[in-house]
């Protein structure tokens, strides 16, 4: 399978996993001791209780010299955990705060964020374009990290783009955060459209005509709990009202410490449709009509069996919003926002039916409208599935869109398409052969033979594609970018409108 080797530079950088990046999180032993009719946290916590005054200041002040040195407030962590449990404590007690933060301390663990892999990396200017040389670049650059139980992450690495393919990356801090979740309110239009894609709105008009047009997770619960609905019948797993709740607890925001530095900032999954992971986002730098900016990023929710489209905003990187999206070219991977409207609207590329590449528009950017479809599999490179990987690039001949192609033996190709600047529906031109593949140095891995990106920037003539190999280290490569518009456009029949 031959690629486009002559238009494409790869830099000599090489970002692997780093297992020392950890986070704190809770730790709650689950299973019952049936012999006891307790379960194993109540348990912990007894020992705990009756444990001598001594060696809990002994015990405590061993753990914060072995593990507080690995993160910014480790204490704080251990209160915060340990009120997932000070239910469970005797009342009468008398619990000394030495004892509370060694009952959290037992109820905490290192997560290593990145153990087990680092790939499907994306790139975007940096607000802060400040103290640079001509022709210099500041970026941000998203990373999916994946650690143990395969559960996905996003994380964040700052750098310089210099000339002649030069990439310096700044040292990533260690100190990590996972930041402060509160939920945000929910439109009740919005939740109706939600439920009204499964056929569901009819019968929840007992739970929506009861809510405020905005409403919060106490009013749902209000709510919830006087309604009809409210039975084992529609309280199970796939009940409704956990669907009801499952999607207000999906609109939420994240705020970071202003005086972390954005390498020491994690989104880790928070709610349950994240429970396995935040995957491949693809962030943008979203330029809208009135000239303001603001940086998006669609994920994939994934909660263990079902995917779900979500939509990150921010403008600052330390307050994120985490909203669902809807429609049908919601309902896959693959989503990714083009970097500013066109004609008054937002768009974004799909690949709603798994295997081919559309786009939809939308008035919000959270509910998606009837996708089109412009490009199918055609290709022995790509015959299992094509997708966008990046968000477009905009270029005066067209929208650049970086593909990926799945062909023999799981083997993944990056391609590219070009579309019109004022109708995205039309393809002017699609490469025949990858653009790349993995070089032998890059098809081993966690993931053998993927080759991914999710997202590029162009930098004067070239595209700068940041990208995965085999789910295990990311590189960077550097694309001439016209000699891509000049193959892309030499042959506009490349695509028949009977194979879009």
């Amino acid at each position: 399978m031959s690629y486009q080797a002559d238009l494409v530079r790869r830099s000599p950088v090489v970002l692997r996993p780093d297992s020392r990046r950890v986070i704190a999180r809770p730790f709650l032993p689950g299973h019952e001791l049936p012999s006891q009719g307790i379960s194993r946290a109540d348990s912990v916590v007894q020992r705990l209780v009756a444990l001598p005054e001594m060696d809990v200041e002994k015990t405590l002040a061993a753990t914060l010299a072995a593990h507080a040195g690995r993160h910014a407030d480790l204490l704080a962590s251990f209160r915060e955990h340990y009120e997932l449990v000070a239910h469970r404590v005797p009342s009468g007690a008398g619990i000394s705060s030495d004892r509370a933060d060694l009952i959290g301390a037992y109820l905490t663990h290192e997560y290593a964020i990145e153990a087990a892999a680092l790939f499907n990396p994306s790139i975007a200017a940096h607000p802060d374009q400040s103290g640079l040389e001509p022709g210099e670049i500041r970026f941000i650059m998203t990373a999916r990290a994946v650690g143990e139980g395969h559960v996905s992450s996003v994380e964040f690495r700052t750098g310089t783009l210099a000339a002649h393919d030069v990439v310096r990356l700044d040292e990533a801090r260690t100190h990590l955060t996972t930041g402060r979740m509160t939920q945000s309110p929910m439109s009740t239009e919005f939740l109706r459209e939600a439920l009204d894609e499964d056929g569901d709105a009819v019968t929840a008009q007992s739970v929506l005509g009861r809510l405020p047009e905005q409403f919060t997770a106490p009013q749902l619960e209000a709510v919830l709990a006087s309604s009809e609905l409210d039975s084992p019948r529609r309280s199970g797993p796939d009940g409704l009202l956990d669907r009801i709740r499952r999607m207000a607890a999906s609109t939420y925001e994240l705020t970071f410490p202003t005086t972390s530095d954005l390498s020491e900032r994690v989104i880790f999954p928070r709610t349950e449709a994240e429970s396995h992971g935040i995957e491949d986002a693809r962030l943008v730098r979203f330029t809208d009509d009135d000239g303001s900016i603001r940086y998006y990023a669609t994920y994939t929710a994934y909660d263990g069996s079902g995917i779900a489209p979500h939509l990150l905003s921010t403008t600052d990187f330390e307050t994120f919003s985490m909203r669902p999206q809807l429609g049908l070219a919601a309902k896959n991977k693959g989503m990714a926002l083009f970097p500013r409207r066109i004609g008054g609207s937002y768009w974004s590329l799909s690949r709603w039916d798994r295997e081919s590449i559309s786009v939809a528009s939308s008035v919000d950017a959270l509910r998606w409208g009837q996708p089109v479809t412009v490009l199918r599999p055609t290709q022995p490179w790509e015959l299992i599935q094509l997708g966008g990987c990046s968000s477009p690039l905009e270029t005066t001949e067209g929208w650049i869109v970086i593909t990926h192609g799945v062909g023999p033996m799981r083997t993944y190709g990056l391609g590219a398409v070009l579309l019109d600047l004022d109708d995205p529906t039309l393809v002017l031109g699609a490469l025949t052969e990858p653009l790349m593949t993995a070089a032998p140095d890059e098809r081993d891995g966690y993931v053998p033979n993927v080759l991914y990106s999710c997202g590029g920037l162009i930098q004067d003539e070239t595209i700068v594609l940041p990208y995965g190999c085999s789910d295990s280290s990311i590189r960077f490569a550097f694309i001439d970018l016209p000699g891509l518009l000049s193959r892309l456009l030499a042959d506009p029949g490349t695509v028949p409108a009977s194979e879009r």
